[in-house]
């Protein structure tokens, strides 16, 4: 029996389990974030809550999701907040 890599997973099954692991930390700060699409290399997610209106978000957005998704996920090139 052989093991599944995580790179065998669909790129779309690897995304979501990346959302899934932020999330946690997100809401513990009173947000929350949700996936809206994928397009080619580029992750597009809804920040809601406290992180929809805090002046920090963008750089949780970069510092911490987008690094967290470029490492687990490396053909994806940036994450960006939508509406």
């Amino acid at each position: 029996m052989s093991e599944t890599s995580p790179a065998d997973k669909p790129l779309d099954a690897r995304v979501r389990e990346v959302i899934e692991s932020v999330r946690p930390y997100i809401q513990a700060d009173g947000g929350d974030i949700e996936l809206v699409a994928i397009e080619g290399d580029v992750v597009k997610v809804k920040l809601r809550g406290a992180c929809a209106s805090c002046p920090m978000s963008q750089m949780t957005l970069k510092a911490g999701v987008e690094r967290h998704m470029r490492e687990r996920v490396p053909e994806i090139r940036t994450v960006e907040s939508v509406g």
